[in-house]
């Protein structure tokens, strides 16, 4: 029985430290952009530029966890495959928002379509349906 109560409870705490990066990482994600459209110098602070690398790696590093925790592989389960491609395609659209656009209307577009695809990943995550727009 003690087995099982440190295995739920790893989980449980695993989960909790997952999904508060998550909501960290997000929120932190929304201000810079609102930053970065307001063109702040809030964004040169060097805890802004830390900051993200150290919340991103927590994160990823509950989600593997997680992952081998409840035996789920994105090359088996859709949804996570849905979860992995979506975080790409996030990270992709964030460096683009906030490093690499060219123009002002690139990055504020990389930015909200960075936001729809952090809502799809959150949608797939709760109901384990990459198809949940069909």
């Amino acid at each position: 029985m003690g087995f099982v109560w440190e295995m739920v409870m790893s989980y449980t705490l695993l989960k909790l430290i997952h999904v508060s990066s998550i909501m960290l990482s997000y929120l932190l994600f929304l201000m810079r952009g609102i930053w970065m459209i307001r063109a702040s110098a809030q964004l040169q602070q060097r805890w802004i530029k830390i900051m993200p690398h150290v919340i991103d790696t927590v994160l990823l590093t509950s989600a593997i966890t997680l992952a081998v925790l409840i035996q789920q592989n994105p090359l088996v389960d859709s949804w996570l495959t849905a979860k992995v491609a979506g975080l790409l395609l996030y990270i992709g659209l964030g460096m683009i928002a906030l490093r690499f656009g060219k123009t002002r209307t690139i990055k504020v577009s990389a930015w909200i379509m960075a936001q729809i695809v952090f809502f799809y990943i959150v949608l797939v995550a709760l109901t384990k349906n990459p198809a949940i727009f069909l």
